[in-house]
């Protein structure tokens, strides 16, 4: 959405930057840079030498390492930057949540006893997977499973969302679910699980949010948009 608002605004010259992750990411409006930079040095370094005037961090809330990177190099490039971070999902009346620190205590939750799992987690983070073979997983990832874990229960799909409450509740039930295991990561693209789970009484495991660098944030496009034109402002105020 933060790329669409600024592909309309004229004389921005704007690069997206993705880590690559995604096979077939989304078509955007604006040019997108894939790769890593070379840790905080490369970061700095093409800061400095594509003249960057402001950097806005909107990474996945999960991708710690990089929005740590994003933080120190903006502070030694000397340019403006701001984290455009979604507000984590919070429990209401219904919900059946438990709360754990990564992939692997998430599994240690699910208990010994067999268990039909939906694991909404990314093709990245499903090996602890296989230390609980008991259990039957619904994988569900973006892009194919390249190595699919020697799992003798089950199940890959691939799908990119936005995903609805009405869809989520179908596949959960086509599945048998009981457990959904998933990430905190905020907003309306993938909240349909969370929202199916709570009307029939399906139980999360939901992975904590890691620590994030502090910074200077904001939540919604609306207000990164008002940032960003203080902070060209000032900068060509100062005629940078």
């Amino acid at each position: 959405m933060l790329a669409a608002r600024l592909a309309d605004r004229p004389g921005l010259d704007v690069t997206l930057s993705l880590a690559g992750r995604t096979a077939m990411p989304v078509a955007q409006p604006v040019p997108i840079r894939i790769g890593g930079f070379g840790g905080i040095s490369g970061l700095v370094a093409f800061l400095r030498s594509a003249r960057i005037d402001a950097l806005v961090d909107a990474t996945h809330p999960y991708a710690a390492q990089i929005s740590a990177h994003a933080a120190t190099a903006a502070v030694q490039a000397d340019v403006p930057w701001l984290a455009l971070r979604r507000p984590a999902w919070r429990a209401v009346a219904g919900d059946r949540w438990i709360e754990v620190g990564d992939v692997a205590e998430a599994v240690q939750a699910l208990g010994t006893m067999p268990r039909r799992v939906f694991a909404a987690l990314g093709r990245n983070d499903i090996a602890p997977l296989s230390d609980a073979p008991q259990h039957y997983y619904l994988v569900r990832s973006v892009d194919p499973i390249d190595r699919p874990l020697p799992l003798p229960h089950a199940a890959f799909v691939v799908a990119r969302g936005p995903f609805d409450e009405a869809d989520e509740a179908a596949l959960l039930r086509a599945h048998d679910i009981d457990v959904i295991l998933a990430k905190n990561s905020g907003g309306a693209a993938t909240y349909g699980k969370i929202a199916a789970a709570r009307a029939l009484g399906i139980e999360v495991i939901m992975l904590r949010r890691p620590v994030l660098p502090e910074a200077p944030s904001v939540t919604t496009v609306d207000e990164a948009m008002a940032w960003l034109d203080h902070a060209l402002a000032s900068t060509a105020a100062r005629g940078v």
